[in-house]
Protein backbone atom coordinates (compact mmCIF):
# COMPACT_ATOMS: atom_id res chain seq x y z
CA UNK A 1 0.00 0.00 0.00
CA UNK A 2 3.06 1.99 -0.41
CA UNK A 3 3.08 4.71 -3.44
CA UNK A 4 6.25 6.49 -2.65
CA UNK A 5 4.88 10.38 -1.49
CA UNK A 6 1.43 8.98 -2.11
CA UNK A 7 0.10 6.68 0.90
CA UNK A 8 -0.34 7.73 4.27
CA UNK A 9 -1.41 5.53 6.67
CA UNK A 10 -2.43 7.07 9.97
CA UNK A 11 -4.63 6.42 12.67
CA UNK A 12 -7.77 8.06 13.46
CA UNK A 13 -9.64 8.72 16.52
CA UNK A 14 -13.71 9.04 15.32
CA UNK A 15 -16.50 9.85 17.90
CA UNK A 16 -19.69 9.65 17.52
CA UNK A 17 -22.28 12.08 16.20
CA UNK A 18 -25.43 12.62 18.51
CA UNK A 19 -28.21 13.32 16.13
CA UNK A 20 -30.42 16.80 17.40
CA UNK A 21 -33.85 17.23 17.78
CA UNK A 22 -33.40 21.11 17.00
CA UNK A 23 -30.96 22.41 14.11
CA UNK A 24 -27.43 21.98 14.66
CA UNK A 25 -26.40 24.83 11.24
CA UNK A 26 -24.73 27.89 12.05
CA UNK A 27 -26.20 31.16 12.02
CA UNK A 28 -24.13 31.80 8.59
CA UNK A 29 -25.73 28.61 6.69
CA UNK A 30 -28.60 29.70 5.18
CA UNK A 31 -31.39 27.30 2.70
CA UNK A 32 -32.07 29.60 -0.44
CA UNK A 33 -36.00 29.97 -0.91
CA UNK A 34 -35.52 29.22 -4.78
CA UNK A 35 -35.17 25.34 -6.03
CA UNK A 36 -32.90 25.33 -8.92
CA UNK A 37 -34.93 23.36 -11.95
CA UNK A 38 -32.65 20.29 -13.38
CA UNK A 39 -32.46 20.52 -17.04
CA UNK A 40 -33.22 17.30 -18.75
CA UNK A 41 -34.40 15.23 -15.16
CA UNK A 42 -37.94 16.86 -14.47
CA UNK A 43 -36.94 17.51 -10.92
CA UNK A 44 -35.56 20.64 -9.22
CA UNK A 45 -33.44 20.84 -6.15
CA UNK A 46 -32.28 22.66 -2.91
CA UNK A 47 -29.17 24.22 -2.12
CA UNK A 48 -27.86 25.20 1.39
CA UNK A 49 -25.33 27.70 1.05
CA UNK A 50 -22.75 28.19 3.94
CA UNK A 51 -20.95 32.07 3.85
CA UNK A 52 -18.00 32.93 5.86
CA UNK A 53 -18.99 34.49 9.52
CA UNK A 54 -17.84 38.59 8.12
CA UNK A 55 -19.43 38.34 4.58
CA UNK A 56 -21.99 40.52 5.22
CA UNK A 57 -19.44 43.03 6.99
CA UNK A 58 -16.56 42.44 4.28
CA UNK A 59 -15.87 43.56 0.42
CA UNK A 60 -13.67 40.43 0.29
CA UNK A 61 -14.65 37.90 -3.06
CA UNK A 62 -13.99 33.99 -1.98
CA UNK A 63 -12.97 30.53 -2.81
CA UNK A 64 -15.87 28.32 -3.48
CA UNK A 65 -16.80 24.14 -2.82
CA UNK A 66 -19.20 22.74 -4.38
CA UNK A 67 -20.61 19.73 -2.01
CA UNK A 68 -23.42 16.86 -2.59
CA UNK A 69 -25.48 15.53 0.05
CA UNK A 70 -25.90 19.08 1.31
CA UNK A 71 -28.64 17.58 4.16
CA UNK A 72 -25.36 15.75 5.77
CA UNK A 73 -23.08 18.61 5.78
CA UNK A 74 -24.35 21.39 8.25
CA UNK A 75 -27.47 20.09 9.99
CA UNK A 76 -27.91 17.12 11.87
CA UNK A 77 -31.54 17.58 12.15
CA UNK A 78 -31.29 17.23 8.71
CA UNK A 79 -29.11 14.44 7.94
CA UNK A 80 -29.86 10.81 7.69
CA UNK A 81 -26.59 9.32 8.93
CA UNK A 82 -24.64 11.94 10.88
CA UNK A 83 -23.38 15.56 9.98
CA UNK A 84 -19.97 16.72 8.33
CA UNK A 85 -19.76 19.71 11.03
CA UNK A 86 -18.68 21.59 7.95
CA UNK A 87 -20.24 24.70 9.03
CA UNK A 88 -18.57 24.45 12.61
CA UNK A 89 -14.84 23.47 11.37
CA UNK A 90 -14.43 26.34 8.86
CA UNK A 91 -15.85 29.21 11.22
CA UNK A 92 -12.65 27.82 13.35
CA UNK A 93 -10.33 27.83 10.44
CA UNK A 94 -11.29 31.42 9.36
CA UNK A 95 -9.32 32.30 12.40
CA UNK A 96 -6.49 30.44 10.30
CA UNK A 97 -7.18 32.69 7.20
CA UNK A 98 -9.18 29.80 5.36
CA UNK A 99 -12.68 31.49 4.66
CA UNK A 100 -14.80 29.57 1.47
CA UNK A 101 -18.16 29.82 -0.10
CA UNK A 102 -19.86 26.04 0.23
CA UNK A 103 -22.65 25.40 -1.76
CA UNK A 104 -24.43 22.57 -0.93
CA UNK A 105 -26.59 21.03 -3.17
CA UNK A 106 -28.92 18.77 -1.58
CA UNK A 107 -29.17 14.75 -2.70
CA UNK A 108 -32.40 13.57 -4.76
CA UNK A 109 -33.54 11.06 -2.32
CA UNK A 110 -34.90 7.55 -4.70
CA UNK A 111 -32.61 9.31 -7.41
CA UNK A 112 -29.50 10.18 -5.84
CA UNK A 113 -27.06 6.19 -7.01
CA UNK A 114 -28.35 7.72 -10.73
CA UNK A 115 -27.74 11.14 -10.16
CA UNK A 116 -24.15 10.84 -8.88
CA UNK A 117 -23.41 7.92 -11.07
CA UNK A 118 -21.19 8.77 -14.44
CA UNK A 119 -21.29 5.64 -16.61
CA UNK A 120 -24.79 3.26 -16.78
CA UNK A 121 -24.83 -0.37 -16.01
CA UNK A 122 -24.80 -2.91 -13.48
CA UNK A 123 -25.23 -2.69 -10.83
CA UNK A 124 -27.48 0.64 -10.32
CA UNK A 125 -28.89 1.45 -13.98
CA UNK A 126 -29.37 3.69 -15.74
CA UNK A 127 -26.57 6.87 -14.84
CA UNK A 128 -27.71 10.53 -14.64
CA UNK A 129 -24.05 11.78 -13.97
CA UNK A 130 -23.73 14.21 -16.84
CA UNK A 131 -27.18 15.71 -16.36
CA UNK A 132 -26.27 16.46 -12.38
CA UNK A 133 -23.03 17.68 -13.11
CA UNK A 134 -24.44 19.80 -16.17
CA UNK A 135 -26.98 21.39 -13.82
CA UNK A 136 -23.81 22.34 -10.87
CA UNK A 137 -22.10 23.68 -14.13
CA UNK A 138 -24.92 25.64 -15.99
CA UNK A 139 -27.56 26.31 -13.39
CA UNK A 140 -26.74 26.46 -9.81
CA UNK A 141 -23.10 28.13 -10.10
CA UNK A 142 -23.58 30.91 -12.59
CA UNK A 143 -26.24 31.97 -10.09
CA UNK A 144 -23.91 31.76 -7.00
CA UNK A 145 -21.00 33.78 -8.91
CA UNK A 146 -23.46 36.72 -10.07
CA UNK A 147 -25.68 36.67 -6.36
CA UNK A 148 -22.33 36.31 -4.24
CA UNK A 149 -19.07 37.76 -4.10
CA UNK A 150 -16.55 34.86 -5.88
CA UNK A 151 -13.42 33.76 -6.76
CA UNK A 152 -15.00 31.85 -10.09
CA UNK A 153 -12.07 30.73 -11.86
CA UNK A 154 -11.20 27.03 -11.73
CA UNK A 155 -7.85 27.86 -9.26
CA UNK A 156 -10.31 28.79 -6.85
CA UNK A 157 -13.34 25.83 -7.58
CA UNK A 158 -13.83 23.37 -5.60
CA UNK A 159 -15.98 20.07 -5.78
CA UNK A 160 -15.99 17.46 -3.14
CA UNK A 161 -17.85 14.40 -1.85
CA UNK A 162 -18.27 11.15 -0.77
CA UNK A 163 -19.15 7.95 -1.95
CA UNK A 164 -21.14 8.12 -5.21
CA UNK A 165 -20.37 12.20 -4.64
CA UNK A 166 -16.52 11.22 -4.25
CA UNK A 167 -17.14 9.28 -7.34
CA UNK A 168 -18.85 12.10 -9.23
CA UNK A 169 -16.79 14.44 -8.50
CA UNK A 170 -13.62 12.46 -9.77
CA UNK A 171 -15.69 12.54 -12.90
CA UNK A 172 -15.68 16.32 -12.55
CA UNK A 173 -12.00 15.97 -13.13
CA UNK A 174 -13.08 14.41 -16.66
CA UNK A 175 -15.63 16.56 -17.90
CA UNK A 176 -14.99 20.23 -16.00
CA UNK A 177 -11.81 20.57 -15.73
CA UNK A 178 -11.65 24.10 -16.71
CA UNK A 179 -14.36 24.85 -13.90
CA UNK A 180 -12.85 22.94 -10.80
CA UNK A 181 -9.55 22.99 -10.29
CA UNK A 182 -9.45 21.44 -6.85
CA UNK A 183 -11.27 18.01 -5.45
CA UNK A 184 -12.01 16.41 -2.65
CA UNK A 185 -12.38 12.89 -3.59
CA UNK A 186 -13.71 11.10 -0.54
CA UNK A 187 -14.15 6.64 0.03
CA UNK A 188 -15.19 7.35 -4.09
CA UNK A 189 -17.20 4.43 -5.30
CA UNK A 190 -15.00 2.89 -7.92
CA UNK A 191 -16.69 -0.61 -7.62
CA UNK A 192 -19.91 0.59 -9.39
CA UNK A 193 -18.37 1.70 -12.93
CA UNK A 194 -16.88 -1.73 -13.39
CA UNK A 195 -14.33 -2.07 -15.71
CA UNK A 196 -14.88 1.76 -16.32
CA UNK A 197 -12.79 2.98 -13.43
CA UNK A 198 -10.04 2.69 -15.81
CA UNK A 199 -11.06 6.22 -17.58
CA UNK A 200 -9.99 7.85 -13.85
CA UNK A 201 -6.68 6.63 -13.98
CA UNK A 202 -6.24 8.25 -17.99
CA UNK A 203 -6.72 11.57 -17.19
CA UNK A 204 -3.69 13.63 -14.88
CA UNK A 205 -4.55 16.57 -13.23
CA UNK A 206 -3.18 19.78 -15.33
CA UNK A 207 -0.93 22.07 -13.21
CA UNK A 208 -2.25 23.61 -10.62
CA UNK A 209 -5.05 21.31 -9.99
CA UNK A 210 -5.42 19.36 -6.93
CA UNK A 211 -6.94 16.08 -5.88
CA UNK A 212 -7.33 14.80 -2.39
CA UNK A 213 -7.75 11.24 -2.39
CA UNK A 214 -9.09 10.28 1.05
CA UNK A 215 -10.09 6.24 2.50
CA UNK A 216 -10.92 4.58 5.62
CA UNK A 217 -8.96 0.98 5.75
CA UNK A 218 -12.07 -0.52 7.68
CA UNK A 219 -14.43 0.41 4.52
CA UNK A 220 -15.94 -2.84 2.95
CA UNK A 221 -15.64 -4.51 -0.66
CA UNK A 222 -13.26 -3.56 -3.30
CA UNK A 223 -13.21 0.04 -1.87
CA UNK A 224 -9.07 0.16 -0.88
CA UNK A 225 -8.38 -2.02 -3.63
CA UNK A 226 -10.16 0.19 -5.96
CA UNK A 227 -8.77 3.62 -5.05
CA UNK A 228 -5.23 2.36 -4.60
CA UNK A 229 -5.63 0.94 -8.57
CA UNK A 230 -6.61 4.71 -9.72
CA UNK A 231 -3.93 6.38 -7.16
CA UNK A 232 -1.02 4.33 -8.51
CA UNK A 233 -1.84 4.29 -12.15
CA UNK A 234 -2.05 8.11 -11.81
CA UNK A 235 1.14 7.88 -9.83
CA UNK A 236 2.64 6.01 -12.64
CA UNK A 237 1.14 8.37 -15.17
CA UNK A 238 3.22 11.21 -13.84
CA UNK A 239 0.84 12.41 -10.66
CA UNK A 240 3.12 14.83 -8.15
CA UNK A 241 2.80 15.94 -4.75
CA UNK A 242 2.13 19.10 -5.50
CA UNK A 243 -1.17 17.92 -7.68
CA UNK A 244 -3.00 15.07 -5.75
CA UNK A 245 -2.56 13.79 -1.58
CA UNK A 246 -3.59 10.18 -0.22
CA UNK A 247 -4.73 9.30 3.15
CA UNK A 248 -5.57 6.09 4.12
CA UNK A 249 -6.77 6.24 7.56
CA UNK A 250 -6.83 3.00 9.89
CA UNK A 251 -9.66 2.89 11.94
CA UNK A 252 -12.16 4.60 9.75
CA UNK A 253 -15.08 3.34 7.97
CA UNK A 254 -17.42 4.28 5.45
CA UNK A 255 -19.65 7.04 7.30
CA UNK A 256 -20.03 10.56 8.04
CA UNK A 257 -17.93 10.65 11.69
CA UNK A 258 -14.97 9.39 9.31
CA UNK A 259 -15.63 12.29 6.72
CA UNK A 260 -16.21 15.15 8.83
CA UNK A 261 -12.84 13.95 11.01
CA UNK A 262 -11.05 14.18 7.57
CA UNK A 263 -12.34 17.69 6.46
CA UNK A 264 -10.18 20.09 7.72
CA UNK A 265 -7.24 18.68 6.74
CA UNK A 266 -8.98 18.22 3.35
CA UNK A 267 -9.76 21.84 2.38
CA UNK A 268 -6.58 22.52 4.22
CA UNK A 269 -4.43 21.05 1.55
CA UNK A 270 -6.68 21.74 -1.55
CA UNK A 271 -7.17 25.90 -0.64
CA UNK A 272 -3.91 26.45 0.74
CA UNK A 273 -1.43 23.52 0.27
CA UNK A 274 -0.83 22.93 4.00
CA UNK A 275 0.01 19.63 4.97
CA UNK A 276 -0.79 18.58 8.48
CA UNK A 277 1.18 16.23 10.85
Amino acid sequence: MKFGWLAVVVVAALTGQVQATGSTAAANVTVLEQRFEMPGLERSRTVRLYLPADYQASTEHYPVLYMHDAQNLFDARTSYAGEWQVDEQLNLLAQQGLKLIVVGIDNGGEFRNQELLPFSGPPIGEAQGDQYLQFIVTVVKPYIDQQYRTKADAAHTGIMGSSMGGLISHYALLNYPDVFGLYGLFSPAYWTVGPQIQRFSNQLPAPGQRLYFYMGLQEGGSMVPDIEQVVRQLARKGMTAQQAQYRLVEGADHNEAAWAAEFSRAVLWLYQGKVLP
